[in-house]
């Protein structure tokens, strides 16, 4: 299958298998007036397989979703059908309003202007905590 080049956009790399859709939806990918491609299950020698999204505009992305979704993605940037820059996202220390917190408790539930903020507790098992009331972050 051939996916054809992007002259000046973005291209995300090395996304987890299965994850592309999630990102192009959290990234709210269907609202840009441009050319969108996800490739879903392609062959990859470092990781079996993995999604790559291309965007064929160069736009902001938010970091933090990119990176609490999957930490090892790649960004790509195309400039004149060249690649001028590439960079790694990291898991972000800290997100705010991706995930909301499940405790009917929390002071979240209560005021509805509260953005649901949740705090890294443990890098290595990927772990969030509600930042008001320490719920762990359901998968």
């Amino acid at each position: 299958m051939n996916i054809d080049s992007i002259r000046n956009g973005i291209v995300i790399d090395h996304i987890q298998a299965k994850k592309g859709l999630e990102i192009y939806e959290a990234l709210k990918l269907n609202e840009l007036d441009c050319s969108v491609a996800i490739i879903t299950n392609a062959k990859s020698k470092k990781m079996g397989k993995k999604d790559i999204i291309k965007i064929d505009k160069d736009i902001n992305l938010d970091l933090d979703i990119l990176g609490y979704i999957d930490p090892n993605i790649t960004i790509n940037i195309i400039e004149n059908d060249v690649r001028v820059d590439k960079y790694h996202v990291e898991l972000p220390k800290e997100i705010v309003g991706i995930v909301k917190c499940k405790n009917p408790r929390c002071i979240t539930s209560i005021e509805q202007e509260l953005k649901h903020i949740f705090v890294l507790t443990d890098k290595e098992k990927k772990t969030y905590r509600c930042k008001y009331c320490e719920t762990l972050k359901e998968e």
